[in-house]
């Protein structure tokens, strides 16, 4: 299905603008507009990114040391991402690449731990009220309320595994959110022997939880109407990270480029050149950039990231549970790749199986408890650091001076990466379920479920390139406008001119 002609409606006059303001059940402040003509069908459709942050000019000027903590500000989901992508970059400006074998494995734990609570608060809290009760059901029902009356049992799952993910992280980083275990060259901290034992205690239960989530995955999944099956299917390339033997691998490999059709593109390249692979562009309606593969253009060149990438990018996950469960996702789908973005649950809860299991082979690990922690060696100016986050590909990358001080900072989150394909989900879920129709709260939540799919988080993906347009508007308590300045993308500074997208929205 071709959507992008709705990107830009041809002529935008007399159409009626619907805002579905904000998107509700993710992480940050987004909204999705729709303009439509006179007979309900829709010329215009786009997920907006209104809030702006704007964390990799805060980073200039500060110490590198500084880094890995503040970065996890960027975000109160998934900061272990941040903080351990940061710590990859800084590894290589210290000359602490690879870190001591201890230092790897107690971040990798911590890696999974973050996993571990994401996918589980998604999936149970944000995700499962559309799948349990229907796109169309009340809207008082969908909610976690509304499963944790009618579904007690799961909603109960779902808060004791975020928590075991969460105690993870405490054990390693010091603290469940914005801790500051991991340091450019290594770790600060090792594991505390009593603490790993209690969390070993928990591992049959947890190991229990993570195998009916896939199974409950698998069964909402399968048991979708058949006016689903291909809800939001939009063939894009696949892009993660992979061990060098293929292997799911998310804390640090090589990148894999798979084509829509299942062709593998690009393998093996190495994470501190991807500038050579992914370009990044911008459009005004969004503060949301658009990444890109440089060889086919901004216009054909977008791709996917996250869950539903990586499970059929990697050629086998190396945990024996989470493999069973790919192998039965892959046959279940007859060998063909899947776009249609429902399928993203049970990928997500794949992962969510494969990180227990590897939180409990690195709780047996020796190394975890003791072991040289820091390496260092010949300063080097720049480093990159690439993460498998919970929702995809994060990408940090610096320079540093001879003052220590960053001079340039650049994030490619993994929201960010899957901007264009939200927004193709968006266009398809419209033209399928919307186009044509009476507009009810039902169909606009069709919407919504196809970008929750995604999982976005759109405060960590609330960055530009260049100069940044800026709409101000001073209103009186009634709401007339009294005065509106623009800044152009340019600089230059328009009074009493037209509003800028994101301004006329309010």
């Amino acid at each position: 299905m071709d959507t992008r002609p709705l990107e830009t409606a041809a002529d935008s006059k007399g159409l009626r603008r619907i805002a579905i303001d904000p998107l509700s059940r993710v992480e940050g402040h987004g909204k999705v507009t729709l303009l439509l003509d006179d007979d309900n069908r829709v010329r215009q459709a786009r997920l907006h990114i209104v809030e702006f942050r704007g964390f990799e000019k805060f980073i200039e000027g500060r110490p590198y040391w500084e880094v890995p903590v503040m970065v996890q500000r960027l975000c109160g989901i998934c900061p272990v991402s941040h903080h351990l992508a940061a710590s990859k970059a800084f590894d290589r400006v210290v000359g602490g690449w690879p870190v001591p074998p201890a230092a790897d494995r107690i971040r990798r734990l911590m890696h999974y731990g973050q996993i571990v609570q994401s996918h589980a608060l998604h999936f149970f809290h944000l995700a499962s009220p559309d799948l349990l009760f229907g796109f169309d059901a009340e809207v008082d029902r969908r909610n976690i309320v509304g499963v944790a009356a009618a579904f007690p049992d799961a909603a109960r799952q779902g808060v004791m595994l975020r928590k075991f993910g969460q105690e993870v992280i405490r054990i390693t980083s010091g603290k469940r959110i914005h801790g500051t275990g991991a340091i450019p060259g290594g770790m600060n901290r090792a594991v505390d022997p009593a603490e790993r034992d209690a969390l070993r205690a928990e591992l049959p239960q947890v190991l229990a939880w993570a195998q009916d989530a896939v199974t409950l995955a698998r069964r909402l999944h399968e048991s979708l109407p058949a006016r689903y099956a291909d809800f939001a299917d939009t063939p894009a390339a696949m892009m993660s990270l992979v061990g060098r033997d293929g292997a799911m691998e998310l804390y640090d490999g090589v990148l894999r480029l798979r084509e829509a059709d299942g062709r593998i593109a690009i393998d093996g390249f190495d994470d501190q050149r991807y500038r050579e692979l992914i370009a990044e562009a911008v459009k005004p309606w969004t503060y949301m950039k658009f990444p890109y593969r440089r060889d086919l253009g901004v216009d054909d060149g977008w791709y996917r990231v996250g869950p539903l990438a990586r499970v059929q990018n990697c050629d086998f996950i190396p945990t024996p549970r989470a493999e069973e469960a790919r192998q039965a996702f892959v046959a279940a789908h007859g060998g063909r790749p899947v776009h249609a973005v429902l399928a993203t649950h049970w990928a997500r809860m794949i992962e969510l199986l494969h990180g227990v299991e590897t939180v409990a082979a690195l709780l047996d690990d020796p190394l975890i408890t003791g072991g040289p922690l820091q390496a260092e060696g010949t300063r080097q100016h720049s480093g990159v650091g690439i993460i498998e986050a919970p929702r995809g590909t994060l990408i940090h990358e610096y320079e540093v001076g001879d003052d220590d001080l960053v001079t340039r900072c650049n994030l490619i989150v993994s929201t960010t990466h899957n901007n264009q394909a939200m927004n193709e989900a968006v266009r398809a879920v419209a033209l399928r379920y919307l186009d044509g129709e009476t507009i009810t709260e039902g169909l606009l939540n069709h919407i919504e479920v196809a970008v929750r799919a995604y999982d976005p988080c759109l405060s960590c993906a609330t960055h530009a390139l260049g100069q940044m347009p800026l709409a101000v508007s001073l209103r009186a308590a009634d709401g007339r406008v009294l005065d509106h300045v623009l800044r152009s993308s340019t600089g230059e500074l328009l009074r009493d001119g037209p509003t800028h997208d994101a301004e006329a929205a309010q």
